[in-house]
């Protein structure tokens, strides 16, 4: 590798979160700053040299960052004093909705899960800077449009809203899973 690579290399290994590519380009000031293209391939170099390593580079919305790689998660998780946090069904609910139909008001997320959004839940997500609020809807009481951040996508190492798994369509759910809002009774579980 050369020493633009070398030197990329070491400001994604001690940087605590991802770099763009004006931001390596902006460390080198005062120096004679890499060109965009010249930086673009060092960061190739960067991603060959740990095709076959536990590391790997990754680009996620935000910019380049060094991770290791998922298969060895269940080893290094195990340094960990801290047990990740768990989220409740109706937080992650929330933040699906967000995710997938924002902007999108509190009231509209009522809407779809049937029953009110906790504050607790609004103030988590952004607190964890999931979400932000990117406007207010011009009808009465102006309520906030939550949409995501960048760190939502960091946090699940996506690069774009479009890499987020796609929704399955109504006409793909088994018929059989399927509540028809014409039927009477609920449909019968057969014996076994």
């Amino acid at each position: 590798m050369n020493k633009l690579s070398l030197i990329i290399e070491a400001l994604l290994f001690s940087s605590s979160r991802p770099l763009s590519e004006k931001e390596i380009i902006s460390a080198f000031e005062g120096s004679n700053p890499p060109k965009l293209n010249e930086v673009r391939d060092a960061l190739k170099n960067i991603e060959s040299k740990y095709l076959e390593n536990s590391i790997e580079l990754v680009k996620v919305a935000s910019g380049y960052r060094l991770r290791i790689k998922q298969e060895y998660s269940s080893w290094v998780s195990k340094l960990w004093e801290a047990k990740p946090q768990k989220y409740s069904r109706a937080l992650l609910e929330t933040l699906a909705l967000i995710a997938y139909k924002q902007p999108i008001t509190r009231g509209e997320i009522e809407d779809v899960r049937g029953v009110s959004v906790s504050s607790q839940i609004i103030r988590t997500l952004l607190d964890r800077s999931w979400i932000k609020v990117v406007g207010h809807r011009d009808v009465p009481g102006k309520p906030a449009l939550f949409s995501t951040t960048k760190d939502f996508l960091d946090d699940l190492n996506l690069s774009k809203l479009s890499d987020l798994p796609e929704l399955p369509e109504i006409q793909n759910i088994p018929e059989e899973a399927q509540i028809s809002l014409l039927d009477e009774a609920p449909p019968s579980i057969p014996n076994k």
